[in-house]
């Protein structure tokens, strides 16, 4: 009987975690930081609405930082966003270095209309006719995106919650819970300098 009672008990733990999951959603944030108020950060976002989140203990802080298709290796693992060209072909709207620990492939995008993201490591860059020609390696294939001249091409530079200032731009992944809190788990990737971090 005792045994009975805690494998229910264990059940009722279970059930109760995978409705807390269940409820968990994801929201990706864009906007302008108006304020920042100890652990809670206000934004204005692209669509015009102000949003508060909740920066947790594990919330960190990345800065951009403009670089070129010359640093980049064979082998370099990169967020890419696209579009399809007039002729089919994909036009990168902007590239973006990526940590190992995002996953790979090639999905739809919320950037803008008919967009498409592709995590791939870099096979290698040519010089082409309407800019540069960047062929990722995905598990399918290879896939050809033109990268034209004055594409936005950044990386993340380690920051702190000091560079959280009125009139930056942030781009991050906010937690909405069953009461429609928003909370920041992970990391806040904020302009400097005028650069505004990948989307």
């Amino acid at each position: 009987m005792k045994h009975l009672l805690v494998s229910l008990v264990a059940g009722v733990f279970v059930l109760a975690a995978g409705v807390v999951e269940a409820q968990q959603k994801t929201q990706r944030i864009r906007g302008t930081i108006t304020a920042l108020d100890g652990n809670m950060l206000s934004v204005k976002s692209r669509e015009g609405k102000n949003l508060v989140v909740e920066l947790t203990g594990k919330a960190s802080v990345a800065t951009a930082k403009a670089i070129t298709l010359a640093d980049f290796k064979p082998g370099a693992y990169v967020g890419v966003t696209t579009r399809k060209g007039a002729d089919g072909a994909l036009v990168a709207l902007e590239v973006h270095t990526l940590p190992p620990t995002v996953k790979p492939g090639f999905r739809p995008w919320d950037l803008a209309p008919g967009t498409m993201m592709t995590n791939a490591n870099i096979a290698s860059v040519t010089q082409g006719a309407g800019g540069h020609e960047l062929v990722l390696n995905l598990q399918d294939g290879a896939q050809k995106i033109l990268v034209p001249p004055g594409t936005p091409i950044v990386t993340q530079v380690k920051a702190d919650r000091s560079f959280l200032k009125p009139g930056e731009y942030v781009f991050f992944n906010a937690n909405v819970g069953a009461d429609g809190k928003l909370t920041v788990p992970g990391r806040i990737q904020v302009s400097k300098d005028g650069v505004k971090p990948p989307q």
